[in-house]
């Protein structure tokens, strides 16, 4: 792997000795990808990004690039910042006000003889799309253009890692559900490796292609951001990710393979379903995902509307079986029910997630 994190920890000073801002976290990325960390604030993600530019020391563990140690707790190194050729985009694009965009992505360049880096700073001003701007102050562009200079000046120096902390939370979302697509076409066409840090997860599946999940200073999962949200390993980010609810189930043999009795009746057309002996007697929580429940007019069960979020092309409907259990649905909003209105739903699963029910005192 050409990125290598092996049990990283971090602890602030004056913090309790039981709690590790990150706390073993291990993952690999390989040359050319682009991985994403997600999770709640307070999760370790930027920790951990600042411990691999170097502006954080580790407690434990390990980081390595290209096969090059950069930090050993072990053994006390810390290679400081200036040395790791790792660039990093901030929140706030950090560009000098008085410097025209040409100026601020030279800034990095200052070791290369002049028509070099002339010829560098044009080079990543088209890769941004931005050389009609290069004499231009940082003030006279749109957000979304600075934070295009800001990756300019990142990728000016031709760093072997790439990390960015939330680049685009200050923009709105359609800035940044475009500027998320852009990024991703300009990494991959310069072959950049990076790591990239959001609480968003539609960015997070638009740029990555490895997602990584964290809670509480872990890493929950380190996978392709198709198996995190179909496959996810843990309770924490079945939960995290996506919009879903945890209906009690029970596994039980059917006569061609295993079958999920759920609240809407039988699951037996599920691929990956666990046998029943996978817990005691059977009996599991089941995710259901919004996406998993079909509003149907002729299908047997009924919901009622509880609650509704307009979303535009889609309704997230918040239903309720007669037996009480709670469920999620994306509906169609040409599908425009009342509050209070009883629906027929079918459940429409494709990977069965399960995971031991908790016990009441969880609950």
């Amino acid at each position: 792997m050409f990125l290598a994190l092996d049990q990283v920890g971090i602890r602030y000073p004056g913090t309790a000795a039981s709690r590790a801002a990150v706390d073993g976290v291990s993952l690999g990325l390989a040359p050319g990808k682009i991985g994403v960390l997600i999770g709640p604030s307070g999760c370790g993600k930027t920790s951990l990004l600042r411990a691999i530019a170097g502006l954080e020391k580790l407690h434990a563990g390990r980081i390595a690039i290209d096969g090059e140690t950069l930090a050993d707790a072990e053994t006390g190194l810390h290679q400081p910042p200036e040395k790791r050729r790792v660039g990093m985009v901030f929140q706030d694009y950090a560009l000098f006000p008085h410097l025209s965009v040409a100026d601020n992505i030279a800034f990095g360049l200052r070791h290369l003889k002049r028509d070099v880096a002339q010829a560098r700073i044009a080079e990543v001003l088209d890769l941004v799309g931005l050389a009609h701007a290069a004499k231009r102050a940082p003030h006279q562009l749109s957000g979304g253009q600075q934070q295009r200079v800001a990756l300019a000046r990142a990728l000016a120096p031709s760093p072997r890692l790439l990390l960015l902390d939330e680049p685009f939370s200050s923009l709105d979302v359609d800035l940044r559900e475009k500027l998320s697509q852009e990024l991703r076409a300009i990494l991959h066409e310069s072959g950049t490796t990076a790591l990239f840090v959001t609480h968003d997860q539609a960015e997070a599946f638009a740029v990555g292609d490895v997602v990584g999940v964290m809670h509480q200073g872990r890493l929950e999962q380190w996978d392709e951001a198709y198996t995190v949200y179909h496959r996810p390993t843990t309770r924490f980010v079945a939960d995290f990710i996506g919009h879903g609810v945890f209906t009690s189930a029970r596994i039980i043999e059917g006569a061609n393979g295993p079958l999920v009795q759920t609240p809407m009746g039988e699951l037996s057309d599920a691929t990956e379903c666990p046998l029943p002996s996978a817990y005691p007697q059977g009996e599991c929580e089941l995710l259901l995902r919004a996406d998993d429940i079909v509003h149907d007019d002729d299908a047997p069960v009924k919901a009622r509307i509880e609650r509704k979020i307009f979303r535009g092309a889609e309704f997230l409907y918040t239903l309720r079986l007669a037996s009480g259990e709670l469920l999620l649905a994306h509906v169609p909003s040409h599908h425009d029910h009342q509050l209070g209105e009883w629906i027929g739903i079918r459940a429409s699963v494709d990977h069965v997630v399960t995971f031991p029910r908790l016990s009441r005192a969880a609950d």
